[in-house]
């Protein structure tokens, strides 16, 4: 109900604003003039509320609450005040957008729609585009006849959504059921044929053999091997992968024709859970230093290697286990390709093939940039990555190849970079595409879109936001990790949330690039290893013997290379915090609260690891020779 209301209110702000304006003339005028009175800028939300408090007395605002006004005022994102003008960009709920534009002059509302917007926010930087042409990039047109839901809580549960959907269909209509029956007797694998044989030409057969075949198992142990009774079920019409015993068999066979008889979403979701997919599967990773020791501290590089590599352990166990109740004998791959450093500094950056650690077929796969003066030996940051991606990804297909020895059937992205390369390697190769943005730079940096020109110079983030838009709507699915991180909340815009509409002017605006309810996106939070993280009570699991080394590290009477400063006081609890020396990450923020804080100074003491500042001196002198 409160969605609905939402949505009613949200279709109606520009008459209810403007039926506002007429009940309280003088009060708005106050308002709207002082936006007006500040000149040509952008407010921020906080500065929208604090100027309405500062503007209309509290008394005078209590009569406001039964209008539109201020929940426009709090789900306003921002305003852009050119005189006599003050457009809003409206939020009522995550997801949902609206754009107004106020005349102070004569107070009058009008809706505008997002090009109008976006073309009035660009008169901040450059004066609006003056009648000259400007390429709009709207990619709604490629997704529209897509299902996709309409309520808030629904963002972030794609899979959820689609298998309500298709099995709702399936129940209305069984014809629909024909895709999956195809899919099944085309599927296979390295020249082997799986789940169905050519035996299987309609529903009708496939039921009467998946019956004949539930009546045989039912008559043999539930313990047998596939292998007993492989003969009889091809006779059947029915190839490998069902199972590894007659148990699991009969399960799989079951809940295929419970979908064939009533289609529901947990049913359709269980059975498509086993059917053998994904055996050969590349995550890509170009920028860091991708290594399993000794990178602490190099630019670059931190939690995505260690999400990336706890995550193919995790993935190369469920996939042993998935293969192995299939049936099959099957063995899986996985590469993280990430990029061959010939000048590797003491690390094993410069090694093509590397075994990751606690895995039996996970490698790190490295393979170099390339320009026209050859292979580029030094480190490169994140952000200037963008020359060598279209070549490194046709040199990434050719390792795969040679690899594999088979094209892989899942490619994963991580981050800006390493999305835009699985992008054309997806496009390339003709599979399945996964993207991870880990992190969207464009929510870090405060209007680092209308003011892109100001950072591009450092940061080069109008190649970054046009890789982030290619990859998230070319992408099959997106993983993230919460709601959050897609559409925010309440108060707050979500990372892919800010790529719904922006602009960068005197390049391009988008008038469509993501949609928040896009059934691609689906929440998978990481989770936590809990050999690292577990009870302060669970004294048993602290690494004891690291204890001296710690103390000496902090507690020395002598400043080294390790450190700088020294703790006196080892009865005061630390505050630790670990980050890169970035300035969004606000490290001399939490130093200089601190500093000036002596009540904080005298009940606690602060650690701060910030990276290796050796390591990281090196990396930069070696990148300016």
């Amino acid at each position: 109900m409160g969605e609905q209301r939402s949505l009613r209110r949200v279709h109606s702000i520009r008459e209810r604003l403007g039926d506002t304006l007429s009940a309280h003339t003088n009060e708005l005028l106050s308002l709207f003039s002082r936006f007006v009175k500040q000149g040509k800028g952008m407010l921020q939300p906080y500065q929208i509320l604090a100027e309405y408090e500062s503007v209309i007395p509290a008394a005078d605002r209590e009569k406001l609450k039964d209008g539109v006004l201020e929940d426009v005022l709090k789900a306003a994102q921002e305003a852009i005040v050119i005189p006599p003008w003050v457009a809003l960009a409206v939020r009522p709920r995550p997801g949902v957008w609206e754009y107004v534009r106020v005349n102070v002059s004569e107070l009058a509302v009008e809706e505008l729609s997002v090009p109008e917007y976006l073309q009035f926010k660009e008169e901040l930087v450059d004066g609006g585009s003056q009648g000259n042409f400007v390429l709009e990039l709207d990619f709604e047109p490629f997704n529209a006849s897509f299902p996709r839901p309409s309520l808030s809580k629904s963002i972030g549960n794609g899979v959820q959504f689609l298998n309500r959907h298709l099995s709702s269909k399936l129940f209305h209509d069984k014809e629909s059921m024909y895709p999956l029956l195809n899919f099944l007797r085309q599927h296979h694998y390295n020249g082997m044929s799986m789940m169905l044989n050519d035996r299987i030409h309609s529903l009708s057969s496939l039921q009467g053999s998946l019956r004949k075949a539930e009546e045989h198992l039912l008559s043999i142990p539930q313990d047998t091997p596939y292998l007993e009774f492989n003969h009889r079920f091809q006779e059947l019409g029915l190839e490998k992968g069902w199972g590894d015993t007659a148990q699991r068999v009969h399960e799989t066979i079951h809940l295929l024709l419970d979908l064939l008889e009533a289609p529901d979403p947990c049913t359709l979701e269980n059975f498509l859970g086993r059917i053998p997919m994904v055996f050969n599967v590349v995550i890509l990773s170009p920028h860091g230093y991708f290594a399993q020791a000794n990178v602490l501290g190099y630019p670059d590089t931190g939690g995505q290697v260690v999400y990336i590599l706890d995550q193919v352990r995790a993935l190369e166990n469920e996939m042993l286990l998935r293969i192995k109740q299939q049936g099959l004998n099957i063995t899986p791959r996985i590469l993280i390709v990430t990029r061959l450093l010939p000048d590797a500094v003491g690390t094993t950056c410069g090694q093509r093939l590397e075994k990751v650690i606690g895995t039996e077929h996970t490698h790190i796969l490295r393979v170099p940039f390339r320009s026209d003066d050859g292979i580029v030996r030094k480190w490169i940051s994140r952000f200037e990555v963008w020359p060598y991606l279209e070549t490194y990804a046709d040199d990434v297909a050719n390792e795969l190849a040679r690899e594999l020895q088979a094209t892989p059937d899942l490619v994963i992205g991580n981050y800006s970079d390493g999305n835009l390369v699985a992008s054309l390697l997806a496009q390339k190769l003709g599979v399945t595409q996964c993207t991870i943005a880990h992190a969207l730079e464009k929510t870090k940096y405060p209007n680092s879109d209308i003011y892109w020109k100001k950072f591009e110079e450092q940061y080069h983030f109008s190649c970054q936001f046009t890789a982030d838009l290619i990859a998230m709507n070319h992408a099959d699915f997106i993983i993230t990790s919460t709601f959050q991180e897609i559409a925010g909340s309440k108060d707050t815009v979500g990372q892919y949330e800010s790529h719904t509409a922006f602009t960068l002017p005197g390049l391009y605006r988008v008038v469509h690039g993501i949609d928040v309810f896009d059934p691609k996106f689906n929440i998978v939070s990481p989770g936590a290893d809990m050999s690292i993280y577990f009870s302060y009570a669970e004294e048993s699991k602290r690494l004891t013997a690291l204890h001296p080394e710690v103390e000496e590290l902090i507690f020395s009477d002598v400043e080294n290379s390790e450190h700088k400063c020294i703790l006196k006081d080892k009865t005061k609890p630390i505050i630790f915090s670990m980050a890169r020396l970035d300035r969004v990450k606000n490290i001399t923020g939490l130093v200089e609260l601190f500093g000036k804080n002596p009540r904080l100074r005298e009940l606690v003491n602060l650690v701060v690891v910030a990276g290796d500042h050796a390591k990281a001196s090196r990396t930069l002198r070696n990148k300016k020779k």
